[in-house]
Formats: structure tokens, sequence, C-alpha cells
């Protein structure tokens, strides 16, 4: 897993890397494949995602289907604290609410960021304290002509993972 922070490190300045970070995340996370949602920048604190306006996302009235734009937002919010917080935590999604504004019509994209305060105060601060915590990152999706399609709320449990505990 940490090889793969070193992929993201090169992505921020390679589109071989960007390929191939994205190619490694179409065989880890199988379930987004079909959507053909890609990273298309890595940055300090987060990532850009697009999600494609094609026929598999779209529902009966041939606008992006809402729980494409719910994996799109969730994707991001996901990898973007992957990014800030690294490997040494478990990341598992309990939540998640959405608030949709606008129909898609044409390509998604979202341009998530986490500043280094959130994590420090929201996150690193309360896990010093306690075994996990809950993380509620707020993602908001735009189309190309950003149009504000949806506001979602992904509420994240972190926790160390020494202390996970499996059955």
């Amino acid at each position: 897993m940490k090889r793969i922070l070193l992929i993201f490190e090169k992505a921020k300045h390679s589109g071989f890397y960007l390929f191939l970070l994205n190619t490694i995340l179409g065989f880890a996370i199988p379930f987004n494949k079909p959507h053909r949602i890609k990273i298309s920048g890595v940055h300090e604190g987060g990532v850009d995602v697009r999600l494609p306006y094609r026929r598999k996302n779209l529902n009966h009235l041939k606008g992006i289907h809402a729980c494409a734009l719910a994996t799109a937002a969730e994707y991001s919010s996901g990898i973007s604290l992957l990014l800030c917080i690294g490997t040494d935590y478990r990341l598992i999604m309990k939540n998640i609410s959405i608030t949709y504004h606008y129909q898609a019509k044409m390509d998604v994209v979202i341009s998530h960021r986490i500043s280094k305060e959130i994590i420090e105060n929201n996150i690193l601060l309360p896990l010093g304290k306690a075994d996990s915590i809950l993380f509620h990152n707020t993602v908001d999706v735009y189309d190309v002509l950003q149009n504000h399609l949806c506001t979602t709320t992904v509420d994240w449990q972190i926790k160390k993972w020494d202390k996970v505990k499996s059955v």
C-alpha cells in the first residue's frame, strides 16, 4: 500500500504515472472500473476526478445516474483522505448523504482537497485520544461547465490498523 503512495507522488508530475495509477486503481477497486472514473490530477491534499458522460453511467432520463455521482464523490473523498493521512489508518465509509442540485448531462469533474489544518485538528489530534473517529468530508460535484450537480457528505470511520480487530 505504501508503494501506491509513491505512485501518487510521481503522478503529480507525470502523465505516465497518472496512467499507471488509474490502471492500478481499476484493479484495486473493481467496482469503479465500469464507470471509468479517472483521476485526472494529483495535488497536495487531494485529487481531481472525472466521471464520463457515457451510456453505462446514465439513468432513464439520459442524465448521469445519481449513484454514479455518489460513487465518484466517495472515490474522490477516500483517495484524498488516503493521500493526506497515509496508509497507517484504515478507512471505512460509514455513511453517505447527497443533496442533488442539477441534472448531469455532460462529463463530471470533482476537484477535492483536504487542508493540513483539517487533517491535524479533525483527524490526527482526535486519534491521539481515541481508538477511532468519525470524519465528515464534504465533496462538491460539478459538470464541465461548472454547474453544481450535488453536495455529498461522506462519513469515514478512521482507525489505526493496529486497533483493528477482525473476527
